[in-house]
């Protein structure tokens, strides 16, 4: 059952199955969801926090109106 996984991941993989054990798959997993999940909360989070910005200090007199383009036939 290890010469599976090791025949399906890159050499560095593979010899991570055969030092750590069969867990090294996991714990990579693991560590990459600990790096990514905060890092897109993060740009979420600054996306979401500009556009609260951007709409509590927009000017309305700066405002365009909206006319859709079947208005105009």
């Amino acid at each position: 059952m290890s010469l599976f996984p090791s025949i399906l991941a890159c050499s560095t993989c593979a010899s991570a199955f055969q030092h750590a054990g069969d867990d090294a798959a996991g714990w990579s997993i693991a560590v990459m969801l600990f790096v990514i999940i905060p890092l897109a909360t993060g740009v979420v989070w600054s996306f979401v926090r500009l556009a609260r910005r951007e709409s509590a200090a927009l000017d309305p007199k700066y405002c365009d109106d909206y006319i859709s383009p079947a208005s105009n036939s």
